[in-house]
């Protein structure tokens, strides 16, 4: 299993935060790896909301289906999965300065099959994706 943990500020009071991204669909502007995510099924955002992310990693594409586990008012828990990884993001939000919040994101990448043999090769690759995400995020997310 592969942990990152990258802490940010995003430019939004902290409820605002927290509702952005409950909206896993938001992915597509604050991830660079994330291709396309698109809502699965209707309703308000809540536990078992699910979504269907296409992420490039390492030059291949690749579907993940996301769900929201836990909503909060200070967390957010999300699990998406395929045939060959599971990934759980932990999002924990906290007030910073005026209109601006702390995130701290963590993320653990399960690698299943054949593919947890590369995973000590992965290490540096998941680093990059958590850096990336971690420098767009305070640009892409002003409201």
């Amino acid at each position: 299993m592969i942990h990152v943990v990258r802490t940010m500020l995003v430019p939004r009071p902290m409820q605002d935060a927290v509702n952005y991204f409950a909206d896993f669909a938001h992915a597509q502007d604050w991830d660079p790896a994330t291709v396309s995510c698109v809502r699965l099924d209707g309703g308000p955002v809540e536990p078992g909301a699910r979504w269907r992310n296409v992420s490039r990693f390492r030059g291949r594409t690749s579907a993940l289906v996301y769900r929201l586990d836990t909503r909060e008012a200070d967390r957010l828990v999300f699990t998406g999965e395929n045939a060959s990884v599971r990934v759980t993001d932990e999002l924990r939000f906290a007030p910073a300065s005026g209109d601006v919040t702390r995130l701290t994101y963590r993320a653990a990448f399960g690698f299943k099959g054949i593919a947890r043999l590369a995973a000590p090769f992965l290490r540096r690759e998941v680093d990059r994706l958590a850096d990336d995400v971690a420098a767009a995020v305070p640009r892409t997310t002003a409201p």
